[in-house]
Formats: C-alpha cells, sequence, structure tokens
C-alpha cells in the first residue's frame, strides 16, 4: 500500500533501442518525437511538482514549464495550480545560480540536497531558490526529502524527468510508483552513454526494482509503454 505521507511519483524517459539516454559525451540528450514531446507535457499536466537534477537541467537549459496554454488548460481543469512546483536535486548544491531555470519565476523552484553541501554553495542559490531541504549525508535521503514535499509543499504526485543518477536513487529507496518510457528506434552505443538508471545500481538480481508492464502503444515509430510497481 502507497505510504500516504509521500507522493505517487511517476518516472518518465525517453530511451534509445538500446537503452541510452544521451550520447556518451552528452552533446545529445533529446531525440524523441514531438509526440514524444506531447506526452512530456501531458504527464506534467497531472503531477503538482516536476523533480529533475540539477546537471540535467543544466544540459538541456530546461526551465519544467507547463508546455504552453493547451496544457495550461489542462492543469487546471485537473485541479491544478498553472505551473508546477519545480524541485531540482543536487548533492552539493552545485547548480549555477545563473541557469536558465532560475530566469523564469513562473512557480516556486525548490532544491533537495544533504548536509555535506558546502555552504557557500547554498549561500549562492539562496536567492534563486524558494525552499531548500537538506537531508541526508552521503546521498540525498529522498524519502525525508519527498515527505517534506508531501508535507511543506501539498505535492501529491511527482513526476521526475531524471537524470539516470536521479532515478536509480529513487529505484533503490523504492519510492517510483509507476515508469513511462517512450522506446525510440535509434542506437546510441557507448559503454559510458547514461541509461535511465546510473549511479549505485542493484549488484545483486533479487535487489532490484520490480515492476510490471500495464500498457504500451506504438505511435510516431515509437513505443510508448508503462510499467508499474510490482
Amino acid at each position: 500500500m502507497k505510504n500516504d505521507k509521500l507522493p505517487f511519483v511517476l518516472v518518465n524517459m525517453a530511451m534509445t533501442a538500446d537503452g541510452k539516454i544521451a550520447t556518451a559525451n552528452r552533446a545529445v540528450h533529446s531525440f524523441g518525437s514531438a509526440r514524444d514531446q506531447r506526452h512530456l507535457y501531458e504527464l506534467r499536466a497531472t503531477a503538482d511538482a516536476v523533480l529533475c537534477g540539477a546537471r540535467t537541467v543544466e544540459i538541456s537549459a530546461a526551465t519544467l514549464g507547463n508546455g504552453g496554454e493547451r496544457f495550461r488548460r489542462r492543469r487546471l481543469e485537473n485541479g491544478l495550480a498553472e505551473y508546477p512546483v519545480r524541485v531540482l536535486a543536487s548533492g552539493r548544491a552545485s547548480l549555477a545560480p545563473t541557469a536558465k531555470i532560475f530566469q523564469h519565476r513562473f512557480s516556486p523552484i525548490l532544491l533537495l540536497t544533504t548536509t555535506r553541501a558546502p555552504q557557500n554553495n547554498l549561500a549562492r542559490l539562496s536567492q534563486q531558490v524558494d525552499g531548500t531541504k537538506s537531508t541526508g549525508a552521503e546521498e540525498i535521503d529522498f524519502a525525508s526529502a519527498l515527505a517534506w514535499l508531501r508535507q511543506k509543499w501539498n505535492v501529491k504526485r511527482l513526476l521526475c524527468e531524471g537524470g539516470g543518477e536521479l532515478n536509480d536513487a529513487l529505484f533503490r529507496a523504492s519510492l517510483v510508483d509507476e515508469i513511462h518510457l517512450t522506446i525510440c528506434p535509434k542506437i546510441f552505443g557507448g559503454r559510458t552513454a547514461p541509461t535511465i538508471a546510473d549511479g549505485v545500481g542493484c549488484p545483486r538480481l533479487a535487489g532490484a526494482a520490480k515492476f510490471q508492464l500495464t500498457s504500451f502503444q506504438r505511435r510516431s515509430g515509437e513505443l510508448f509503454t508503462v510499467f508499474s510497481r510490482a
């Protein structure tokens, strides 16, 4: 049974047929179709907040908006605010204060970090973020951080958009309820190319996060799949 003190967590990712979410040099990180892009905004229109890793936000110059008027209306129809709360994860609070996301102030920006984050980093971001949760020593304690999002910011439904290390941490903490995975007809290759779950990973099969395929559709030459926690 889902803990009602935590938000329902969805992970949304597009990957190549060989399981990559970017090229090895990370020069290419957006490769899905226009339909996949709409799918991203459709999912955002169901979420109170969007969670993204700091490096992913910087590389993609993301602002984590609502996708425009069509999706703004859909959010309102779903009983949500016009824009999602934006949540950034950075173990050392190393996100540059000049990042593009801070130039767009349409909704609150929150920072999840660790207790080892340097104070000068936190000070640099203090004027850029609307709230900070420092929890966990070596890595973010996401169970505690997500409980804070639910209690303090009323985040009942949280959409995570990567990258791979953030996803991995959520999988290891058994916090992911649903995965939306778009499989694209491309091959990147490269042993260092990132996947949907990088980071520490699982050393044994018994410890693998278990999901079941609940739906799939072929659209625009891509396969849109949904996996739910087993």
